[in-house]
């Protein structure tokens, strides 16, 4: 596998190797030893998969409680991922990066606990899986409003945007609880 450092320290790009022939193919998308070398020394204690279809965003979402860390993938489809930096201790705080994550570049991005999380799906539906670090906990949660003008995130947007009254109601950033 190969761990790449995005603008954002500690969101990395996960590149499995695929070993693929005319039957398709096998990859390894976690294995602890591998991960914990690359500085993601993690246990997972749940798992999530959702679908969408084209032009739903999801996020951006977080828990100052039983904070999340998430090993966001795609197995159908294709989504534009974005992390901001919710940690005010941060050099990087209210920043945001974005990644293309599909089932046909295998991609994955780690996002840390300590980060609010989103994605918008490009492709006519998509399929994504994450493991979390913590337990889903609703009562914590909190959300950061995906077109707030401060963050200016460059969401690939075409049509319609399909959101959760939860999302639509999303707080803006400079008013938003933020971690330590």
């Amino acid at each position: 596998m190969k761990f790449t450092r995005l603008a954002i320290p500690d969101v990395l790009l996960i590149e499995p190797k695929v070993f693929g022939d005319q039957r398709g193919f096998f990859m390894e998308t976690w294995q602890k030893k591998k991960f914990a070398e690359s500085g993601i020394d993690v246990d997972f204690v749940q798992d999530n998969h959702s679908r969408s279809q084209r032009g739903t965003l999801r996020g951006l979402h977080y828990q100052l409680q039983q904070p999340q860390g998430k090993l966001v993938r795609v197995v159908q489809g294709e989504v534009y991922d974005v992390a901001v930096d919710m940690r005010k201790s941060s050099p990087t705080f209210g920043q945001w990066l974005g990644e293309h994550l599909s089932s046909d570049n295998k991609k994955m991005l780690w996002v840390p606990p300590g980060f609010a999380h989103g994605f918008y799906v490009v492709s006519e539906t998509a399929e994504v899986l994450y493991k979390a670090t913590d337990y889903y906990a609703p009562q914590y949660e909190h959300c950061v409003l995906w077109n707030d003008p401060d963050l200016v995130i460059a969401w690939p947007l075409t049509g319609e945007t399909l959101l959760s009254e939860k999302d639509r109601q999303g707080t803006r950033m400079r008013d938003a609880e933020c971690y330590p």
